[in-house]
């Protein structure tokens, strides 16, 4: 049963995310709900091997199906691997989100660098942050959080939704 987005059999908060991250980084998304198994129940909306779609109408693929899953989500976690500034995919799930006013949160996963951020998400996130719970739990939150791979403080990006 849930009541006011709480999970009451576990008395969680539901956190809708949509994960968008490069194929290769796909196992990081269980241990990045593992993360935060304690605080919240994530409700996952992101595109993995055991949900994948075959079509290869790349409109298709933008417009009727990756579009209403972000839709469906209050923030859009991206994965920061070292491929993942190469993924055109992850570029337009970030451009979609934004355009969607969704909240954006960038999260490097272990052995990440700051050269792997993806341009879209140093123009639109909200938070970039560590594989650190304290810091992706006060992300979440809507704290505005930005650090460099080594979990040292960086400059804050400029992004057009007023964060500086």
């Amino acid at each position: 049963m849930y009541i006011n987005n709480i999970n009451m059999a576990e008395n969680k908060e539901i956190k809708n995310v949509f994960v968008s991250h490069y194929h290769e980084d796909e196992d990081n998304i269980k241990i990045f709900k593992g993360l935060l198994n304690d605080s919240y129940c994530i409700k996952n909306y992101s595109v993995t091997s055991d949900k994948f779609n075959n079509a290869k109408n790349e409109d298709y693929i933008k417009y009727g199906y990756l579009k209403p899953l972000i839709n469906q989500s209050r923030t859009l976690v991206c994965l920061i691997g070292p491929n993942t500034h190469d993924s055109k995919w992850v570029v337009w799930d970030i451009r979609e989100a934004e355009r969607l006013d969704k909240q954006i949160i960038g999260v490097f996963i272990q052995g990440a660098k700051d050269s792997d951020i993806p341009p879209a998400l140093e123009e639109f996130a909200d938070a970039i942050v560590g594989w650190n719970t304290d810091n992706i739990e006060k992300a979440l939150e809507g704290e505005s959080i930005f650090v460099k791979s080594d979990g040292s403080p960086r400059t804050s990006v400029t992004k057009g939704r007023g964060v500086c």
